[in-house]
């Protein structure tokens, strides 16, 4: 009995060694979490939500006051450019229109009547002047024969009062020629008159046909048949009657957080997803960024506010689908994440890596140390922090130490950042956990954390 107490005694001493030499070979060193620096691709993206919209819309508004009397389409047809889609009473316009088209054809007829005694008084004219040219020669034989003394004096007379009878009467002739075309001109005038006036009730009726501008989709139609319309009058917005969208270009308009915006610019990369067509992912590009910050609770833009309180902001960015799909609709809820970076076979590091390190942390007490400067009535000059990573790697003694090296960083990926100077491919750092490496120093000595994190029971705690 004895003997085997002896033996129990020895192999407890014997565990006690071995715990205490582990105990001491651990003592000093801090558990991480490491990964190695590789090359892989980086891009760094920018995501913003909004909606679907067609780049050309029009919202279809009533140009006259009245009912509806008809709509042609309902809201999710197609319509053709020039197709009828609506149209108002027209009673009143209708009638003005007919009554001026008739008025418009007297006038034609009273021309007609006017060019016709034009065309009477020009041979009268021709007769007249006929007529005047053979008293002329009347009158010059006369003058032959009555200085010949083989004519009367009486008759000498009558053939100078006949010739001096015909010019009056070309001129009188000339006059109601003149007069003729005066009234055929008057007549003209008015007609042009009336073919204005026929113009203007004939623009009032084609106000009441509602026509589709372009090719599209009727997206809202916000009155129904029979209802009164009005027309806008300054500040007063007019009835709409329908929305037409061209779906043939179709964007995503996004809202974008004031801290992104700088890095979108017009022409980079997106791709956006609908919330009602999951799986879907349409390419596009940046067609537009807003230079007007928007209020996060109201969208109204800063400029619009009369309030001063200080609040998010966001920014309108368009993209433009490069191949849109006809089971895209207007409004459609959208996510846009838009590439504003992209490089290949870049050196990158874990983000959760990186941390900002003091250089006084690394220097011994009494040279301007943490210790030294606690010690000392004088604070010590801080330094500023340093961007960096915790290099591990072998000592002359064969152990792992944590060394901080600073870190020159590129583009932002989502979980890694490129390296642009400080390391190389193949080095290992420390990654983790959070509160080690906040407060880990450098050249402290570390080894690496295999042991698998613990997930949490399904049955809540214990």
């Amino acid at each position: 009995m004895k003997k085997i107490l002896l033996i129990i005694g020895a192999v407890v001493v014997a565990a006690g060694l071995v715990a205490l030499m582990v105990y001491k070979q651990q003592s000093g060193y801090t558990k991480v979490l490491t990964a190695k620096i590789v090359r892989q691709d980086l891009a760094t993206v920018v995501s913003g939500t909004g909606q679907i919209k067609a780049k050309t819309y029009v919202n279809l508004g009533a140009t006259a006051q009245g009912r509806v009397t008809h709509f042609y389409v309902k809201e999710g047809d197609t319509v053709k450019k020039g197709e009828t889609v609506a149209t108002i009473e027209n009673v009143q316009q209708e009638a003005n229109v007919a009554g001026q088209q008739a008025a418009i054809a007297a006038a034609k007829t009273d021309i007609s009547s006017y060019v016709a005694a034009e065309k009477t008084a020009e041979a009268n004219v021709e007769h007249a002047k006929a007529d005047l040219e053979q008293k002329r020669l009347d009158w010059e034989r006369a003058q032959g024969l009555f200085q010949a003394g083989i004519m009367a004096k009486q008759d000498f007379d009558a053939k100078k009062a006949a010739y001096d009878t015909d010019i009056a009467s070309v001129a009188q002739a000339v006059a109601g020629l003149n007069q003729a075309k005066a009234q055929t001109d008057s007549a003209r005038g008015h007609l042009g008159t009336q073919v204005a006036s026929l113009r203007f009730n004939q623009d009032l009726l084609d106000r009441t046909i509602a026509i589709a501008p372009f090719d599209g989709i009727v997206t809202n139609e916000p009155v129904r048949e029979g209802e009164a319309v009005v027309i806008g009058i300054q500040n007063s917005e007019g009835s709409t009657l329908m929305t037409i969208a061209d779906m043939s270009v179709v964007t995503a308009e996004v809202k974008v957080d004031e801290t992104d915006i700088v890095n979108i610019q017009l022409g980079q990369p997106a791709e956006v997803t609908v919330d009602a067509l999951p799986g879907k992912v349409f390419k596009g590009h940046v067609t537009l960024v807003g230079d007007q910050a928007l209020l996060r609770s109201t969208g109204i833009a800063t400029s619009q506010s009369t309030t001063g309180t200080e609040e998010a902001k966001d920014f309108k960015v368009v993209v433009t689908l490069d191949t849109p799909s006809s089971d895209l609709r207007p409004g459609l809820s959208t996510t846009a994440k838009i590439t504003t970076a992209h490089k290949s076979g870049v050196l990158s590091l874990p983000i959760q890596a990186l941390t900002m390190h003091d250089p006084n942390d690394d220097k011994p007490a009494g040279q301007g140390g943490v210790q030294a400067a606690s010690s000392s009535s004088v604070s010590a000059p801080k330094s500023a922090p340093i961007q960096g990573v915790y290099v591990v790697d072998n000592d002359e003694k064969h152990k792992l130490r944590a060394k901080f090296v600073p870190v020159t960083t590129g583009i932002t990926g989502a979980t890694d950042i490129e390296v642009l100077s400080g390391l190389t491919d193949g080095q290992e750092i420390v990654i983790g956990p959070f509160k080690t490496l906040r407060a880990l120093k450098s050249n402290a000595l570390v080894k690496r954390d295999t042991a698998k994190p613990v997930l949490p029971s399904s049955g809540g705690n214990s």
